[in-house]
């Protein structure tokens, strides 16, 4: 483990790891994406169907954060759409923890949707531009090895919290925002690429990307689309799986140490993983990532007990810790020089767009057919997303492989542009 330790941190740019940093303090203070539904319906009293609307508006709000994040890194620049994204967020967390109208409170969830996510695609791009080619899945494995750090330290830490005061945990993750912020502002410059891609010699100038050459992408959008369908799986683990619990009688603090595992296995195995996933075929990875999400959370129809409850967890974790640097390893792949900010804000929509319809779904199954079936419905989406990721894949051959340059810088093409001529 010590191998392979310093074999995937080494020679990685200091500017990345202040961006490690900065994420890995926002993450101590993740509370309302992991606690909002308990929040509804523990504290507040709401049904599961309110909550599912609740946290549907706040995915609405993603959805928004998502395509406003990813133009704003192309235009503006990387450290200006996060210093906003973080700012406002801090602002709108504070607020959601002392409103009390319903209608309120569905407002306010749907700021801090969009303000949350609306810093994804801007770190992602960030990531892409300091980060040489070779060492982004590393770096991306270590990034997620960094959020799911703080998210085990703040889910055993918050549900104990939840359990004295929701209020403390809504600022706490407000103060840790505007930590993040400051850490941004202070150590971390823009990195935006200044010069067109493709102006050498031998070649014309990179054309303009615009969202509508994102959406034309066809390659790219299959690879949203599957990514979308391991979105709705995970997701369960914030929504589907806190009721589920909740019905089997276990408390808060019950769920903040079974999603606590989650944080934990990622943070033991993801760094000794790290070099594994780097040299092999991101097809296979995803295939059995996809087979991972969704019998993990099938077999949650057969839990009753904390135990059981954690084995489940730790199946589908296996598959988020090959899924998600691989994929974030071929969406800046098949993206663009100058178009990473729009295409990274349409892949995070796979999240804000999930966190919108997965609570409707698990909510109105839950109530009316009862959890066994959104579980089984988990198992389907998670075949269905291994057959795709083996047919996208075995399309896109060599480009995909491990150590290859990246498709887009290396061929001076926009999918869904006019292709021009490599030097």
């Amino acid at each position: 483990m010590y191998r392979a330790a310093r074999a995937s941190t080494a020679g990685m740019p200091r500017q990345f790891w202040w961006l490690w940093t900065s994420t890995l303090v926002n993450r101590l203070g993740a509370f309302v994406s992991t606690f909002l539904v308990l929040y509804l319906t523990a504290e507040e009293g709401h049904s599961a169907s309110y909550a599912g609307l609740v946290v549907s508006l706040y995915g609405l709000g993603g959805v928004a954060g998502s395509i406003g994040g990813g133009i704003l890194a192309d235009r503006i620049g990387r450290r200006p759409t996060l210093l906003i994204t973080q700012a406002l967020s801090a602002v709108a967390v504070g607020v959601l923890g002392f409103v009390q109208h319903p209608a309120a409170i569905a407002a306010v969830a749907a700021v801090v949707g969009a303000a949350t996510t609306g810093s994804r695609p801007a770190v992602q791009a960030m990531m892409a531009d300091i980060v040489p080619p070779e060492d982004r899945v590393r770096a991306y494995s270590l990034n997620y090895w960094a959020i799911n750090l703080g998210f085990a330290v703040s889910a055993t830490a918050a549900g104990f919290v939840a359990e004295y005061s929701f209020l403390i945990g809504f600022l706490g993750e407000a103060v840790m925002t505007l930590a993040c912020a400051v850490i941004i502002f202070v150590k971390l410059p823009e990195s935006r690429p200044e010069h067109p891609a493709g102006t050498g010699p031998d070649s014309g100038p990179e054309p303009q990307v615009g969202m509508g050459t994102v959406l034309r992408d066809g390659r790219f959008m299959s690879l949203v689309t599957l990514s979308f369908l391991l979105a709705l799986i995970f997701t369960q683990g914030y929504i589907g799986l806190p009721l589920a619990m909740g019905d089997s009688g276990l408390s808060p603090s019950s769920f903040g140490m079974v999603m606590a595992l989650n944080g934990l296995l990622i943070v033991i195995l993801q760094i000794p993983l790290t070099h594994v996933i780097t040299h092999r075929d991101p097809r296979l990875l995803l295939v059995v990532a996809s087979l991972l999400a969704g019998y993990g959370y099938g077999l949650t129809a057969f839990a009753g007990s904390i135990a059981f409850y954690a084995l489940t967890v730790a199946v589908w974790t296996l598959g988020e810790i090959l899924s998600a640097p691989t994929q974030a390893g071929l969406v800046v792949r098949l993206s663009p020089l100058h178009g990473r900010g729009r295409y990274q804000g349409v892949h995070s929509l796979t999240w804000s767009v999930a966190t919108l319809v997965a609570p409707l779904m698990a909510g109105q199954m839950i109530d009316r057919f009862g959890a066994d079936w959104l579980w089984a419905l988990c198992a389907v989406l998670g075949t269905a997303a291994a057959a795709g990721f083996w047919l996208l894949l075995r399309r896109l051959g060599e480009e995909t492989k491990p150590g290859a340059p990246d498709g887009r810088e290396a061929q001076g093409v926009v999918k869904g542009a006019e292709a021009k001529s490599a030097a």
